[in-house]
């Protein structure tokens, strides 16, 4: 039995690629939960005149979006590191992915043209770990 078990364990050289990738999805993964933990922490810790100060769009909504930010930073991680509910990563990977298609086209409407390539490329990212999350 526990001969049936090793053998089950050993790595074989077809897995590499596998683990790679689940690397790289984690180190992305990890990096997009710094980023929105921070972006959306600071909408939240900021001061209703100095969110108007910064951004165009009403106070209520941007510390509505800094909630989503960190509900959804928290969201990338802690499902799979607890390992209670993974499903729902690839769910908060999308939903952030959803939120920087509304953050390129406001970036784009403020006339921010190559100001908008930063929250397209972070949405890219993070629809890169909803798909890569959501296969397995």
């Amino acid at each position: 039995m526990s001969t049936v078990l090793s053998e089950a364990r050993q790595q074989t050289p077809a897995d590499a690629p596998r683990r790679a990738v689940g690397a790289a999805l984690w180190a992305v993964q990890g990096l997009l939960a710094l980023l929105f933990l921070a972006a959306g922490g600071m909408k939240l810790a900021l001061p209703p005149a100095a969110l108007a100060a910064v951004s165009p769009l009403p106070v209520a909504f941007l510390k509505f979006i800094g909630l989503v930010e960190v509900l959804g930073g928290l969201g990338l991680v802690l499902p799979a590191l607890t390992r209670i509910r993974p499903g729902l990563t690839p769910l908060a990977a999308a939903g952030l992915a959803l939120e920087m298609v509304g953050a390129v086209a406001a970036t784009l409407a403020a006339g921010g043209g190559a100001a908008a390539a930063v929250p397209l490329a972070v949405g890219l990212l993070a629809a890169l770990v909803a798909y890569g999350r959501g296969r397995g």
